[in-house]
């Protein structure tokens, strides 16, 4: 494509968009995905999507407190000057209500900032010390399971065809994962991320860096 058709095309400078459909909208996930690449919104590699206030993915959290989050990792980092390697040490399982309490603890908890860039420079400058520990990898979703609208765990794509017209079950590529996150909790970019598309929902909690 020549430079000059490539600035012709739909969001040029690859921002980063944000949409917010109405419900009407909402209720179409492969149409609406459609739609905003037709914004040029894929062009910038990843693309904020706010549900409509009336969506709810679950009724109550208040039940999640004593679900296990079985094998929690700890994540240490290593390195310096840009060049960094992280190793991940399961520990013992802990439920939902520990981890929280553990993520906002004094040790663990975000520090005090003014703003995310502040925010990103002290992650860079700790990234050394205080292993957080990460939530990873828990198979399932915390949808309830007669939400139809944008369901992680069944989202009408092409990925669900292979599990139910091939019996291929990927986990966390056709089925869906779950994270509990704390400050400083670092999750890489794989290959199946930057060949497919993937999707993300804060259930609740602190804002997601990118």
């Amino acid at each position: 494509m020549s430079l000059e058709n490539d600035t012709q095309a739909p969001n040029p400078g690859c921002k980063i968009m944000t949409f917010r459909p109405t419900m009407e909208e909402f209720r179409d996930f492969g149409k609406y995905i459609a739609y905003i690449e037709t914004q040029g919104a894929h062009r910038a590699g990843l693309a904020k999507v706010v549900p409509p206030e009336e969506w709810k993915p679950r009724k109550s959290y208040e039940t999640i407190e004593e679900m296990v989050i079985p094998a929690p990792i700890m994540q240490v980092v290593t390195g310096q000057s840009g060049l960094f390697t992280q190793y991940n040490i399961q520990k013992k399982s802990m439920t939902v209500g520990e981890y929280r309490k553990l993520a906002n603890s004094k040790k663990y908890c975000t520090p005090h900032h003014k703003d995310f860039d502040d925010l990103e420079r002290k992650y860079w400058k700790n990234l050394t010390f205080v292993s957080p520990i990460y939530g990873a990898d828990i198979s399932g979703s915390l949808y309830d399971e007669d939400v139809a609208e944008w369901n992680i765990g069944h989202l009408n794509t092409l990925l669900d065809m292979v599990e139910q017209e091939c019996g291929i079950v990927i986990e966390g590529v056709n089925t869906p994962y779950l994270y509990f996150g704390m400050w400083k909790t670092t999750f890489a970019w794989h290959t199946e991320d930057m060949d497919l598309y993937s999707i993300n929902y804060l259930h609740f909690g602190q804002p997601k860096s990118w």
